[in-house]
Protein backbone atom coordinates (compact mmCIF):
# COMPACT_ATOMS: atom_id res chain seq x y z
CA UNK A 1 0.00 0.00 0.00
CA UNK A 2 1.25 3.70 -0.33
CA UNK A 3 1.71 5.98 2.19
CA UNK A 4 -0.22 9.35 1.95
CA UNK A 5 2.16 11.95 1.42
CA UNK A 6 2.41 14.67 4.35
CA UNK A 7 1.57 17.85 3.97
CA UNK A 8 4.77 19.62 3.47
CA UNK A 9 4.80 18.96 -0.50
CA UNK A 10 1.78 20.78 -0.95
CA UNK A 11 2.04 23.56 1.25
CA UNK A 12 5.53 23.90 0.41
CA UNK A 13 4.70 24.06 -3.62
CA UNK A 14 2.17 27.04 -3.45
CA UNK A 15 4.77 28.01 -7.11
CA UNK A 16 5.86 25.36 -8.28
CA UNK A 17 6.62 26.27 -12.01
CA UNK A 18 5.75 28.99 -13.89
CA UNK A 19 5.26 29.35 -17.19
CA UNK A 20 7.35 30.81 -20.06
CA UNK A 21 5.78 34.21 -20.55
CA UNK A 22 3.44 34.26 -17.73
CA UNK A 23 5.50 36.48 -15.53
CA UNK A 24 1.80 37.21 -13.54
CA UNK A 25 0.95 33.09 -13.26
CA UNK A 26 2.61 33.15 -9.45
CA UNK A 27 0.62 36.50 -8.27
CA UNK A 28 -2.57 34.77 -10.16
CA UNK A 29 -2.16 31.51 -7.73
CA UNK A 30 -2.12 33.55 -5.09
CA UNK A 31 -5.01 35.76 -5.45
CA UNK A 32 -7.38 32.78 -6.26
CA UNK A 33 -9.69 32.86 -3.03
CA UNK A 34 -12.93 30.05 -2.98
CA UNK A 35 -15.71 31.15 -2.29
CA UNK A 36 -17.23 29.69 1.40
CA UNK A 37 -13.68 27.77 1.68
CA UNK A 38 -12.06 27.46 5.28
CA UNK A 39 -9.18 27.02 3.84
CA UNK A 40 -7.51 26.91 0.30
CA UNK A 41 -3.80 26.63 -0.93
CA UNK A 42 -3.16 27.43 -4.58
CA UNK A 43 -0.19 26.52 -6.88
CA UNK A 44 0.97 27.07 -10.18
CA UNK A 45 1.65 23.73 -11.77
CA UNK A 46 3.53 22.51 -15.18
CA UNK A 47 1.21 19.34 -15.51
CA UNK A 48 -2.41 19.16 -14.23
CA UNK A 49 -2.80 15.27 -14.80
CA UNK A 50 -2.23 12.58 -12.85
CA UNK A 51 0.95 12.17 -14.47
CA UNK A 52 2.75 15.24 -13.32
CA UNK A 53 0.42 15.52 -9.99
CA UNK A 54 1.61 12.34 -8.58
CA UNK A 55 4.92 13.60 -8.65
CA UNK A 56 4.57 16.90 -7.08
CA UNK A 57 1.98 15.30 -4.58
CA UNK A 58 -1.13 17.28 -5.70
CA UNK A 59 -3.13 14.05 -5.98
CA UNK A 60 -3.05 11.20 -4.00
CA UNK A 61 -2.84 7.93 -6.58
CA UNK A 62 -4.09 5.55 -3.86
CA UNK A 63 -7.67 7.09 -4.40
CA UNK A 64 -7.59 5.80 -7.73
CA UNK A 65 -6.26 2.66 -7.15
CA UNK A 66 -8.39 -0.13 -9.17
CA UNK A 67 -10.30 1.94 -11.22
CA UNK A 68 -7.80 2.01 -14.59
CA UNK A 69 -7.43 -0.91 -16.37
CA UNK A 70 -3.77 -1.82 -16.99
CA UNK A 71 -2.00 0.08 -19.81
CA UNK A 72 -4.41 2.93 -19.99
CA UNK A 73 -3.06 5.51 -22.38
CA UNK A 74 -3.77 8.89 -20.46
CA UNK A 75 -3.11 12.55 -21.34
CA UNK A 76 -0.42 14.97 -20.07
CA UNK A 77 1.19 18.28 -19.77
CA UNK A 78 -1.45 20.42 -19.08
CA UNK A 79 -0.31 23.54 -17.40
CA UNK A 80 -1.96 25.46 -14.76
CA UNK A 81 -3.15 26.14 -11.30
CA UNK A 82 -4.56 23.76 -8.53
CA UNK A 83 -6.45 25.12 -5.61
CA UNK A 84 -6.87 22.63 -2.84
CA UNK A 85 -8.50 23.14 0.32
CA UNK A 86 -11.89 22.41 2.41
CA UNK A 87 -15.20 23.95 3.21
CA UNK A 88 -16.35 24.28 7.23
CA UNK A 89 -17.25 20.75 8.34
CA UNK A 90 -17.39 19.10 11.72
CA UNK A 91 -16.42 15.42 10.57
CA UNK A 92 -12.29 14.44 10.38
CA UNK A 93 -11.75 11.13 8.23
CA UNK A 94 -10.19 12.64 5.17
CA UNK A 95 -6.86 12.66 5.99
CA UNK A 96 -5.04 13.77 2.77
CA UNK A 97 -2.27 16.67 3.45
CA UNK A 98 -2.84 15.93 7.07
CA UNK A 99 -5.54 18.39 7.49
CA UNK A 100 -7.81 15.71 9.00
CA UNK A 101 -10.70 17.50 7.89
CA UNK A 102 -13.90 16.58 5.43
CA UNK A 103 -15.40 18.13 2.88
CA UNK A 104 -11.65 18.64 1.29
CA UNK A 105 -11.85 19.55 -2.62
CA UNK A 106 -9.93 20.51 -5.73
CA UNK A 107 -10.09 22.83 -8.32
CA UNK A 108 -7.98 22.64 -11.66
CA UNK A 109 -7.78 25.66 -13.80
CA UNK A 110 -6.12 25.11 -17.05
CA UNK A 111 -3.88 27.66 -18.57
CA UNK A 112 -5.61 26.75 -22.28
CA UNK A 113 -9.06 27.02 -21.15
CA UNK A 114 -12.25 26.24 -23.26
CA UNK A 115 -14.69 27.99 -21.57
CA UNK A 116 -16.61 25.04 -19.29
CA UNK A 117 -16.21 23.64 -16.28
CA UNK A 118 -16.60 19.91 -14.98
CA UNK A 119 -17.97 19.29 -11.68
CA UNK A 120 -17.49 15.63 -9.61
CA UNK A 121 -17.19 13.30 -6.69
CA UNK A 122 -15.97 10.25 -6.04
CA UNK A 123 -16.96 6.57 -6.21
CA UNK A 124 -17.82 4.80 -3.10
CA UNK A 125 -16.10 5.82 0.64
CA UNK A 126 -13.19 7.41 -1.61
CA UNK A 127 -11.75 10.88 -1.70
CA UNK A 128 -11.27 13.97 -4.19
CA UNK A 129 -8.50 13.05 -6.02
CA UNK A 130 -10.07 9.35 -6.91
CA UNK A 131 -11.24 10.62 -10.19
CA UNK A 132 -8.06 11.84 -11.22
CA UNK A 133 -7.23 9.59 -14.06
CA UNK A 134 -10.25 8.65 -15.04
CA UNK A 135 -12.22 12.36 -15.16
CA UNK A 136 -10.17 14.78 -14.74
CA UNK A 137 -7.64 13.78 -17.01
CA UNK A 138 -9.89 13.54 -19.21
CA UNK A 139 -11.81 16.81 -19.71
CA UNK A 140 -8.20 18.83 -18.61
CA UNK A 141 -6.80 17.53 -21.82
CA UNK A 142 -9.82 19.12 -23.64
CA UNK A 143 -9.41 22.23 -21.68
CA UNK A 144 -12.48 22.40 -19.16
CA UNK A 145 -11.63 23.58 -16.18
CA UNK A 146 -12.36 20.93 -13.15
CA UNK A 147 -13.31 20.59 -9.30
CA UNK A 148 -13.94 17.40 -7.14
CA UNK A 149 -15.04 16.92 -3.58
CA UNK A 150 -14.66 14.27 -1.22
CA UNK A 151 -18.60 14.61 -0.18
CA UNK A 152 -18.24 15.37 2.98
CA UNK A 153 -17.55 12.53 4.68
CA UNK A 154 -15.31 9.04 3.57
CA UNK A 155 -13.92 5.99 4.62
CA UNK A 156 -16.18 2.38 5.82
CA UNK A 157 -17.41 4.45 8.88
CA UNK A 158 -19.41 7.35 6.79
CA UNK A 159 -22.36 6.83 8.75
CA UNK A 160 -20.75 8.24 11.73
CA UNK A 161 -21.51 11.23 10.48
CA UNK A 162 -25.08 13.49 10.63
CA UNK A 163 -27.54 13.21 13.37
CA UNK A 164 -30.20 11.13 11.96
CA UNK A 165 -30.29 8.21 9.01
CA UNK A 166 -29.27 8.99 6.24
CA UNK A 167 -27.60 12.30 6.64
CA UNK A 168 -24.20 11.42 5.73
CA UNK A 169 -25.58 10.70 2.21
CA UNK A 170 -27.50 13.59 2.43
CA UNK A 171 -24.67 16.11 2.88
CA UNK A 172 -22.71 14.26 -0.51
CA UNK A 173 -25.46 15.93 -2.47
CA UNK A 174 -25.09 19.84 -0.41
CA UNK A 175 -21.39 19.18 -1.11
CA UNK A 176 -21.27 18.59 -4.88
CA UNK A 177 -23.37 21.70 -5.54
CA UNK A 178 -21.33 23.89 -2.75
CA UNK A 179 -18.61 23.45 -4.61
CA UNK A 180 -20.06 23.53 -8.41
CA UNK A 181 -20.91 27.11 -6.90
CA UNK A 182 -17.57 28.06 -5.68
CA UNK A 183 -16.14 26.68 -8.42
CA UNK A 184 -17.55 28.80 -11.27
CA UNK A 185 -16.88 31.86 -8.77
CA UNK A 186 -13.46 30.44 -9.00
CA UNK A 187 -13.36 30.46 -13.10
CA UNK A 188 -14.78 33.76 -13.09
CA UNK A 189 -12.04 35.20 -10.76
CA UNK A 190 -8.98 33.30 -12.60
CA UNK A 191 -10.43 33.85 -16.38
CA UNK A 192 -12.35 36.95 -16.26
CA UNK A 193 -15.56 35.26 -16.98
CA UNK A 194 -18.07 32.52 -15.68
CA UNK A 195 -18.13 28.91 -17.25
CA UNK A 196 -20.24 28.91 -20.39
CA UNK A 197 -21.30 24.99 -19.76
CA UNK A 198 -20.43 23.03 -16.22
CA UNK A 199 -20.77 19.12 -16.60
CA UNK A 200 -21.22 17.01 -13.43
CA UNK A 201 -19.49 13.37 -14.05
CA UNK A 202 -19.39 10.62 -11.87
CA UNK A 203 -18.49 6.71 -11.52
CA UNK A 204 -20.72 4.39 -8.98
CA UNK A 205 -21.65 6.42 -6.13
CA UNK A 206 -20.53 9.68 -8.13
CA UNK A 207 -22.88 8.95 -10.79
CA UNK A 208 -25.59 8.62 -7.75
CA UNK A 209 -24.55 12.10 -7.10
CA UNK A 210 -24.84 13.34 -11.16
CA UNK A 211 -28.40 12.07 -11.60
CA UNK A 212 -29.86 13.93 -8.17
CA UNK A 213 -27.86 17.11 -9.04
CA UNK A 214 -29.42 17.24 -12.26
CA UNK A 215 -32.85 16.42 -10.34
CA UNK A 216 -32.66 18.55 -7.92
CA UNK A 217 -30.21 21.61 -8.63
CA UNK A 218 -30.55 21.38 -12.10
CA UNK A 219 -29.72 25.16 -12.63
CA UNK A 220 -26.47 24.45 -12.06
CA UNK A 221 -26.01 22.56 -14.51
CA UNK A 222 -25.90 22.05 -18.55
CA UNK A 223 -25.77 18.46 -18.33
CA UNK A 224 -24.38 15.46 -16.80
CA UNK A 225 -22.73 11.92 -17.27
CA UNK A 226 -22.54 8.82 -14.95
CA UNK A 227 -21.11 5.32 -15.20
CA UNK A 228 -22.14 2.31 -13.79
CA UNK A 229 -24.45 4.39 -11.36
CA UNK A 230 -25.37 3.36 -7.80
CA UNK A 231 -29.13 4.14 -7.36
CA UNK A 232 -31.19 4.41 -4.24
CA UNK A 233 -34.67 3.48 -4.63
CA UNK A 234 -37.53 3.38 -2.12
CA UNK A 235 -37.69 -0.42 -3.30
CA UNK A 236 -33.77 -0.53 -1.66
CA UNK A 237 -31.32 -0.54 -4.46
CA UNK A 238 -28.67 -2.14 -3.12
CA UNK A 239 -30.25 -3.09 0.31
CA UNK A 240 -32.19 -5.71 -1.85
CA UNK A 241 -29.51 -6.73 -4.08
CA UNK A 242 -26.65 -7.66 -1.81
CA UNK A 243 -27.68 -9.92 0.96
CA UNK A 244 -29.01 -12.51 -1.78
CA UNK A 245 -24.97 -12.46 -3.13
CA UNK A 246 -23.83 -12.38 0.63
CA UNK A 247 -26.01 -15.86 1.10
CA UNK A 248 -25.37 -17.65 -2.25
CA UNK A 249 -21.82 -16.92 -2.85
CA UNK A 250 -20.37 -19.08 0.29
CA UNK A 251 -22.71 -22.04 -0.75
CA UNK A 252 -21.58 -21.56 -4.60
CA UNK A 253 -17.40 -22.00 -3.35
CA UNK A 254 -18.78 -25.17 -1.64
CA UNK A 255 -20.00 -26.20 -4.65
CA UNK A 256 -23.75 -26.16 -4.08
CA UNK A 257 -25.17 -25.48 -7.97
CA UNK A 258 -28.28 -23.87 -6.94
CA UNK A 259 -26.06 -21.06 -5.34
CA UNK A 260 -25.17 -19.85 -8.57
CA UNK A 261 -29.05 -19.53 -9.84
CA UNK A 262 -29.79 -17.36 -6.70
CA UNK A 263 -26.89 -15.04 -7.88
CA UNK A 264 -28.30 -15.15 -10.98
CA UNK A 265 -31.75 -14.56 -10.32
CA UNK A 266 -31.07 -11.04 -7.87
CA UNK A 267 -29.54 -9.77 -11.35
CA UNK A 268 -26.23 -10.64 -11.50
CA UNK A 269 -25.29 -10.80 -15.00
CA UNK A 270 -24.48 -14.34 -16.31
CA UNK A 271 -20.68 -14.19 -17.38
CA UNK A 272 -19.74 -11.96 -14.55
CA UNK A 273 -19.07 -15.01 -12.38
CA UNK A 274 -15.36 -14.35 -11.90
CA UNK A 275 -16.08 -11.53 -10.41
CA UNK A 276 -18.37 -12.79 -7.36
CA UNK A 277 -15.24 -13.51 -5.41
CA UNK A 278 -13.57 -10.47 -5.50
CA UNK A 279 -17.09 -8.56 -5.04
CA UNK A 280 -17.79 -10.84 -2.08
CA UNK A 281 -14.27 -10.34 -0.42
CA UNK A 282 -13.93 -6.85 -0.91
CA UNK A 283 -17.58 -4.87 -1.76
CA UNK A 284 -20.85 -6.65 -1.86
CA UNK A 285 -20.58 -7.56 2.12
CA UNK A 286 -18.59 -4.10 3.04
CA UNK A 287 -21.20 -2.03 1.34
CA UNK A 288 -24.26 -3.58 2.79
CA UNK A 289 -23.04 -2.89 6.04
CA UNK A 290 -22.07 0.70 5.51
CA UNK A 291 -25.66 1.55 3.98
CA UNK A 292 -27.82 -0.25 6.26
CA UNK A 293 -26.05 1.30 9.18
CA UNK A 294 -26.64 4.54 7.61
CA UNK A 295 -30.58 4.01 6.74
CA UNK A 296 -31.07 1.41 9.77
CA UNK A 297 -28.67 1.86 12.49
CA UNK A 298 -31.21 -0.12 14.92
CA UNK A 299 -30.82 -3.27 13.33
CA UNK A 300 -28.41 -4.60 14.77
CA UNK A 301 -28.71 -2.92 18.15
CA UNK A 302 -25.62 -0.89 19.54
CA UNK A 303 -23.16 -2.56 17.07
CA UNK A 304 -21.62 -0.31 14.71
CA UNK A 305 -21.48 -1.63 10.98
CA UNK A 306 -22.71 -5.46 11.98
CA UNK A 307 -20.62 -8.46 11.77
CA UNK A 308 -18.59 -8.92 8.55
CA UNK A 309 -19.10 -12.12 6.62
CA UNK A 310 -21.68 -13.44 9.18
CA UNK A 311 -23.52 -16.77 7.97
CA UNK A 312 -27.13 -16.35 7.45
CA UNK A 313 -28.98 -17.21 11.21
CA UNK A 314 -25.66 -17.12 13.04
CA UNK A 315 -25.66 -13.76 14.85
CA UNK A 316 -28.40 -11.19 15.32
CA UNK A 317 -28.20 -8.18 13.71
CA UNK A 318 -26.59 -10.39 10.61
CA UNK A 319 -26.32 -8.07 7.31
CA UNK A 320 -26.23 -11.64 5.33
CA UNK A 321 -30.40 -12.06 6.55
CA UNK A 322 -31.30 -8.53 5.84
CA UNK A 323 -34.53 -8.39 4.42
CA UNK A 324 -35.56 -4.60 3.63
CA UNK A 325 -39.20 -5.16 2.89
CA UNK A 326 -39.76 -6.19 6.47
CA UNK A 327 -37.82 -2.91 7.91
CA UNK A 328 -39.62 -0.69 9.97
CA UNK A 329 -41.74 1.97 8.28
CA UNK A 330 -38.46 4.32 9.79
CA UNK A 331 -36.20 2.64 7.49
CA UNK A 332 -38.34 3.13 4.51
CA UNK A 333 -38.39 6.47 4.71
CA UNK A 334 -34.89 7.44 5.26
CA UNK A 335 -34.34 5.14 2.03
CA UNK A 336 -36.48 7.14 0.48
CA UNK A 337 -34.85 10.65 1.72
CA UNK A 338 -31.75 9.48 -0.50
CA UNK A 339 -33.54 7.93 -3.68
CA UNK A 340 -33.38 9.55 -6.81
CA UNK A 341 -36.79 10.10 -8.93
CA UNK A 342 -35.89 10.11 -12.32
CA UNK A 343 -37.24 13.05 -12.84
CA UNK A 344 -33.91 15.09 -14.44
CA UNK A 345 -33.98 18.38 -15.42
CA UNK A 346 -31.07 18.44 -18.19
CA UNK A 347 -29.61 16.51 -20.37
CA UNK A 348 -27.77 13.28 -19.06
CA UNK A 349 -26.24 10.12 -21.09
CA UNK A 350 -25.84 7.00 -18.89
CA UNK A 351 -22.59 4.32 -19.90
CA UNK A 352 -23.89 0.85 -17.76
CA UNK A 353 -21.63 -1.68 -18.26
CA UNK A 354 -23.06 -5.27 -19.05
CA UNK A 355 -20.84 -7.12 -16.67
CA UNK A 356 -21.29 -5.35 -14.01
CA UNK A 357 -21.91 -7.42 -10.81
CA UNK A 358 -21.58 -4.64 -8.36
CA UNK A 359 -24.46 -2.05 -9.77
CA UNK A 360 -25.73 -4.65 -12.81
CA UNK A 361 -28.17 -3.15 -15.34
CA UNK A 362 -30.89 -5.19 -14.52
CA UNK A 363 -31.48 -3.54 -10.96
CA UNK A 364 -29.35 -0.31 -11.85
CA UNK A 365 -29.41 1.36 -15.07
CA UNK A 366 -32.25 -0.42 -16.35
CA UNK A 367 -33.94 0.64 -13.20
CA UNK A 368 -33.03 4.38 -13.39
CA UNK A 369 -33.94 4.49 -17.09
CA UNK A 370 -37.30 3.27 -16.75
CA UNK A 371 -38.01 5.68 -13.62
CA UNK A 372 -36.69 8.92 -16.46
CA UNK A 373 -39.20 7.37 -18.74
CA UNK A 374 -41.55 7.26 -16.45
CA UNK A 375 -41.33 10.77 -14.56
CA UNK A 376 -42.27 12.15 -18.70
CA UNK A 377 -38.05 12.75 -18.67
CA UNK A 378 -37.33 10.15 -21.56
CA UNK A 379 -35.91 12.69 -24.13
CA UNK A 380 -33.33 14.42 -21.73
CA UNK A 381 -31.89 10.70 -21.27
CA UNK A 382 -29.32 8.33 -23.39
CA UNK A 383 -28.97 5.44 -22.11
CA UNK A 384 -25.81 3.12 -23.38
CA UNK A 385 -24.96 -0.50 -22.69
CA UNK A 386 -20.87 -1.33 -22.59
CA UNK A 387 -20.43 -4.64 -23.76
CA UNK A 388 -18.35 -6.32 -21.56
CA UNK A 389 -17.85 -3.49 -19.13
CA UNK A 390 -17.13 -4.25 -15.61
CA UNK A 391 -18.13 -1.62 -12.35
CA UNK A 392 -14.34 -0.40 -12.21
CA UNK A 393 -11.98 -0.93 -15.39
CA UNK A 394 -9.57 -2.13 -12.63
CA UNK A 395 -11.27 -5.48 -12.53
CA UNK A 396 -10.79 -6.25 -16.70
CA UNK A 397 -7.38 -8.18 -15.77
CA UNK A 398 -9.39 -11.00 -13.83
CA UNK A 399 -10.28 -12.01 -17.54
CA UNK A 400 -9.30 -9.90 -20.66
CA UNK A 401 -11.43 -11.89 -23.06
CA UNK A 402 -14.78 -11.68 -21.57
CA UNK A 403 -14.28 -7.87 -19.81
CA UNK A 404 -13.35 -4.45 -21.70
CA UNK A 405 -12.35 -1.12 -20.19
CA UNK A 406 -15.19 1.16 -20.20
CA UNK A 407 -12.90 4.24 -20.27
CA UNK A 408 -12.77 5.07 -24.40
CA UNK A 409 -16.75 5.22 -23.62
CA UNK A 410 -17.00 7.58 -20.92
CA UNK A 411 -14.79 9.72 -23.70
CA UNK A 412 -16.80 9.00 -26.15
CA UNK A 413 -19.85 9.47 -24.41
CA UNK A 414 -18.52 12.91 -23.09
CA UNK A 415 -17.76 13.79 -26.57
CA UNK A 416 -21.55 13.46 -27.35
CA UNK A 417 -22.72 14.91 -24.69
CA UNK A 418 -20.60 18.06 -25.39
CA UNK A 419 -22.22 18.06 -28.58
CA UNK A 420 -25.91 17.36 -27.42
CA UNK A 421 -26.70 19.54 -23.77
CA UNK A 422 -25.59 23.24 -24.76
CA UNK A 423 -25.71 26.22 -22.84
CA UNK A 424 -29.10 27.58 -24.93
CA UNK A 425 -31.02 24.37 -24.05
CA UNK A 426 -33.79 25.54 -22.41
CA UNK A 427 -36.19 23.21 -20.33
Amino acid sequence: MLRRLAVAPLLLATVLSVPAGAADQGDRCSRIRVPGAEYSVSSCLADLTSTGTRLTGHTQEIEWKGLLAEGAVLPSGVPGVQVDGYFPDTSTTNTDHGWNHDSQFVVRLPKHWNGGLVVAGPPGTRRQYANDPIISDQVLAKGYAYAATDKGNTGDELYQDGDRPGDAIMEWHRRVAELTVAAKEVARQHYGRAPGVTYAAGLSAGGYLVRWQLEHYPELYTGGIDWNALVFTKDGGLLTTLPPALRAYPRLVKGDRSAREEILAAGYPEESESQWGYHYNKQWDLLQRIVREEVDPDYDGDRQGGTPFCPPGSTPGCDTDYDFASRPESVHRAVERISLTGDIKRPLISIQGTLDALTPPATFGDVYDRMVTAAGRAPLHRYVHVPGGTHTDGLVVIDTKTYKPMLPSFVAAFNELECWARPTTRR
